[in-house]
């Protein structure tokens, strides 16, 4: 008797104690972070996934030896990326590996790997887009599930209008450095790309400090609002 007394007395204090912690939780704190990881998983996984495959039509084979080349978001999750990108607004993924050696033409070919992130992350930004334009359509405004998917599209499309942007920065390891490096003669870009390492650390200081956050968001609004209008015409064409 005394022991189902103390275990009906633990589950109802179990139960108190439970309710009152989710009770406590801001809930809609919560549903926009989520509405936000989710896209974020979504686009540096399209994004690092671009970068692999086109490294692989031009002979490098290591993304895929080492099981990049997979829709797995956890392959190419980089924690501190990740959370710059959900709490600060830019972030990043874990690299792609890349050996160039295994190009044609090794700069050719590490700019065109490279410009395959930046480019994939518009072309997913697009065709959200135009699918966010043939839903809005047909989810009238009172529909409460309909309208948490389409802010899901919205936030979808941003983000990988915003990696795309804040990736083609010419800041090492970011993808615009590798492309305005192939520019450079061979000794200059091979003397360069031997610091690639240490352009994290003012790729952090500028996310921490916001100096350059202002041209980033003008930037991406340009690029994402042309986006848009081209999406929602399209979307218009068909619906």
């Amino acid at each position: 008797m005394a022991k189902m007394w103390i275990h009906t007395a633990r589950r109802k204090f179990g139960g108190f104690i439970i309710n009152n912690f989710l009770s406590g939780l801001d809930w809609s704190y919560l549903t926009n972070k989520l509405m936000i990881i989710i896209p974020a998983l979504l686009c540096i996984t399209f994004h690092e996934l671009s970068h692999g495959f086109v490294a692989y039509k031009l002979g490098d084979n290591t993304a895929k030896d080492e099981g990049r080349l997979t829709l797995n978001p956890i392959k190419h999750i980089d924690v501190i990326g990740l959370a710059m990108m959900i709490f600060a607004g830019f972030g990043w993924a874990k690299p792609v590996p890349v050996n160039m050696n295994n190009f044609k033409n090794p700069k050719t070919g590490m700019a065109v790997t490279a410009l395959a992130g930046p480019v994939s992350n518009l072309l997913l930004s697009a065709f959200v887009l135009f699918f966010y334009g043939l839903a809005a359509g047909s989810v009238g405004n009172t529909a409460a599930l309909g309208n948490v998917w389409l802010q899901m599209l919205f936030t979808t499309a941003y983000l990988s209008c915003m990696l795309a942007v804040f990736n083609l920065l010419p800041i090492p390891p970011l993808d615009g450095s590798k492309i305005l490096f192939s520019l450079l003669p061979e000794r200059q870009y091979y003397k360069l790309m031997q610091y690639e390492r240490y352009g994290m650390i003012i790729l952090l200081v500028i996310i921490l400090t916001g100096s350059l956050s202002t041209y980033l968001s003008t930037g991406v609004g340009w690029v994402f609002d042309r986006l848009f209008v081209i999406a929602q015409w399209s979307a218009g064409l068909i619906s």
